[in-house]
């Protein structure tokens, strides 16, 4: 099974590339190939503006993101009157610590995000009582903060270690249906579940809160007490979404010695944590379903060459399987984008404010 995906230029919509993903044979490739069709069938919004990330080049710059907050906070500050408010200031300089990103305000914007929407089984009264704009105001916290912090590290990465540039592709789409992870197919820990390889096609995750090892690698391996093990959340949907890789591998078993120390200091944090290996509940890892096969599609399997070419083509406007396909017309670069959005996101809005 392929699926193809059309990108094009988005400041010259003429100009397009596509590239193929062989869908691997699996029962969760199948799973998931198959809430793929679905939504495309739906005719979907994807979600443009937080889909390509670690690009250092991409037309989507620190500047640009900054603003964009800006309006976020105004949005957010002016609908709940004094009785929420964020105060952070965002420009280039508050955003980053020398060339790595202000972690301060990075998890700043993170908690504003978590407060305000709460859990996707129980979303917050904040979020309720919000209007049409600030509902969606809140939802670009999120997407803007790891889209800003993603464009940083690679751009320091650029600097310091240019082989090591790490970009990725998020394809998630609005009130996209989400499915109950089956039992039989959750997974163990091992050391290479965490392994990345170039061209891998992921299940996206669907959910809202941190993983065990995002806490692991973003709070610097603490001690576990109550109140942080209930705000882990482990995986327990899938949907037709999916992330790519389209950095070098790292790998367990490759010569990446400060992975392999990563993840063995991950095994002993979580057993020192009461957390245990051979437990599938917790889901562990990335999942992978599919595969872009860079020979067939950009005729290079070099990182660089692939770089170059997705780089100028940095907005998905199509795409198809042998069962259903979808167009994407639009573009972040509309000036009417915003207003796209929000009005295709309503009748979520409505009624997720119903329940008041």
């Amino acid at each position: 099974m392929d699926i193809r995906v059309v990108l094009r230029n988005p400041f010259n919509k003429r100009k397009t590339v596509d590239y193929i993903i062989e869908v691997q044979e699996h029962p969760m490739a199948s799973y998931w190939y198959n809430a793929l069709n679905s939504l495309l069938e739906s005719k979907p919004y994807l979600e443009k503006n937080f889909c390509f990330m670690g690009f250092p080049d991409a037309p989507r710059s620190l500047e640009f993101l900054c603003k964009e907050l800006q309006w976020v906070k105004d949005t957010i500050n002016d609908c709940f009157n004094g009785t929420y408010e964020i105060r952070e200031i965002f420009t280039p300089k508050t955003m980053r610590d020398g060339l790595n990103p202000n972690q301060h305000i990075m998890n700043a914007l993170h908690n504003h995000f978590e407060i305000l929407q709460g859990e996707a089984w129980e979303l917050s009264d904040w979020y309720k009582r919000a209007d049409y704009p600030t509902k969606f105001a809140i939802r670009q916290l999120n997407n803007i903060c790891h889209e800003a912090e993603s464009l940083m590290l690679s751009q320091k990465k650029k600097i310091e270690a240019p082989q090591w540039i790490r970009p990725s592709q998020i394809t998630t789409f609005l009130n996209a249906p989400r499915f109950d992870y089956p039992e039989a197919h959750k997974r163990t820990f091992d050391k290479t579940r965490y392994d990345r390889t170039f061209g891998t096609v992921y299940q996206h995750w669907t959910q809202i809160g941190k993983t065990l090892y995002e806490v692991f690698v973003d709070e610097g391996a603490p001690d576990l007490d109550e109140a942080m093990c209930e705000a882990i959340t482990h995986l327990r949907y899938y949907s037709g979404e999916f992330d790519i890789e389209w950095s070098r591998d790292v790998t367990y078993a490759g010569d990446y010695p400060w992975h392999k120390q990563r993840m063995d200091e991950y095994a002993e944090w979580l057993e020192r944590n009461g957390f245990r290996h051979d437990d599938p509940q917790y889901n562990y890892g990335f999942h992978e379903v599919g595969q872009v096969n860079m020979k067939r599609s950009f005729s290079t399997d070099v990182p660089e060459e692939v770089w170059a070419i997705v780089s100028e083509h940095l907005d998905i406007v199509r795409i198809e399987t042998g069962q259903a396909s979808a167009d994407f017309e639009y573009c972040w670069t509309d000036s009417d984008y915003y207003a796209q959005q929000i009005n295709f996101m309503r009748p979520g809005y409505d009624y997720s404010s119903k329940w008041m």
